[in-house]
């Protein structure tokens, strides 16, 4: 089964909405003009519950099918952008210096407009469809905010689904895999106390600086020696500050970055033993170390009955052969887990085409993608809930 008629009908329509909101483009919780843009045209739809500032600034829409069933079945999509300065030159680009949606989800919360659109004129389903628009997915952890203010119980959902757009994997192509597809986001920052002093007499210092470069390049033992060579972690370390003189060693330095693994065991491996490394070398050369590590978004996990309903929907509009459904996992973090954690469902990726990576200056979603993208939701939602 192709695209639907319907959903091919909106794309120019939904792209103008996806057009508005890039324009527009807002940080984190501060979404209020694309949430209440959102919940406007969820209401001139006629969808049957609007409820906004679930999660803070989230709106939640629920439709309500022709027959008596009670199962409820949620559709996520995400409506904050990031903090870069936009330089595609497109007549719809962000009018917000410093501010853009480099990510898709402009393309994301269209898409779940025109199917809420459709899903509201047709109700061809025997149950409840809620469609989520979720804000600070970019570090924010809004879909753990969503959750935690009851979404779920409030509107008794079952099963719920994410998207998100993938450049390189051309329009009309879907990728998804059963377990782990996205990994957990820990951060750290450490400061090294040591003793400053002149660069010329550093054995009367205790040199932050030169005990940082060690324990930066003992990090990467985790992966190489701690961690087993099947089971993926990453740590890099993204920031190195300290010093202000080319004669002056320092009191202190401080370092910070990320590490993603795939596995809860592995998680906790990589941290104990990013302390024991930053501990015995900080005290090995007589010096003191505060350590922050938090554990950010879990690893995104799809629930294995879920996936198969995914791949099976994606398959009737994309054809078999477009659908890959062993995707390699991703070490890149995404806050759908803890809806995935909550309740069972499954992440699915939907062809960007040959377009700029995400979270770069140069990105652009791809409008070609949104026929799609709607037909997807649309079908899902039939699927799961029946007519």
């Amino acid at each position: 089964m192709p695209i639907l008629n319907r959903a091919a009908e909106l794309q120019d329509e939904v792209a103008e909405w996806r057009r508005h909101i890039h324009a527009r483009p807002e940080l984190l919780f501060a979404v209020e003009n694309t949430a209440a843009f959102v919940a406007e045209k969820l209401k001139e739809f006629g969808v049957d519950e609007i409820v906004t500032g679930i999660g803070r600034t989230g709106v939640v829409g629920l439709i309500k099918g022709k027959g008596e069933g009670r199962r409820t079945v949620g559709l996520r999509a995400d409506m904050d952008a990031l903090p870069l300065t936009e330089i595609t030159g497109k007549p719809w680009a962000s009018k917000t210096p410093g501010k853009m949606h480099a990510c898709g989800h402009d393309g994301h919360t269209a898409m779940l407009l025109g199917a809420a659109k459709y899903l509201a004129e047709t109700r061809n389903f025997n149950g409840n469809v809620a469609v989520i628009f979720q804000p600070a997915e970019e570090g924010g952890g809004g879909g753990n905010l969503m959750v935690k203010d009851g979404m779920m119980e409030r509107f008794a959902i079952e099963e719920v689904y994410g998207m998100h757009n993938l450049p390189g994997l051309p329009v009309g192509q879907f990728a998804i895999r059963k377990g782990a597809i996205m990994a957990a986001t820990d951060e750290f920052t450490v400061t090294i106390k040591g003793r400053g002093g002149h660069a010329a007499q550093p054995h009367r210092t205790i040199d932050p600086i030169a005990i940082g470069a060690q324990i930066v390049a003992n990090l990467q033992m985790i992966a190489s020696r701690s961690a087993d060579p099947l089971r993926s972690v990453v740590v890099s370390v993204t920031k190195f500050n300290a010093g202000f003189a080319h004669n002056v060693i320092p009191n202190d330095a401080t370092f910070a970055g990320t590490v993603r693994t795939l596995d809860p065991k592995v998680r906790t491996l990589a941290e104990t033993r990013f302390r024991q490394i930053v501990e015995g070398l900080v005290a090995a050369h007589g010096a003191e170390a505060d350590i922050s590590f938090h554990r950010n978004y879990p690893v995104t996990v799809n629930h294995p009955d879920e996936t198969e309903h995914a791949v099976a929907t994606a398959s009737a509009i994309a054809g078999e052969g477009n659908v890959n459904a062993e995707i390699d996992p991703m070490m890149g973090g995404e806050d759908f887990s803890y809806m995935l954690n909550a309740r069972p469902g499954a992440f699915i990726f939907i062809g960007n085409g040959d377009s700029a990576g995400l979270h770069n200056p140069a990105y652009d979603f791809n409008d070609e993608a949104i026929a799609h993208g709607i037909s997807y939701w649309v079908r899902l939602a039939e699927q799961r809930l029946g007519a």
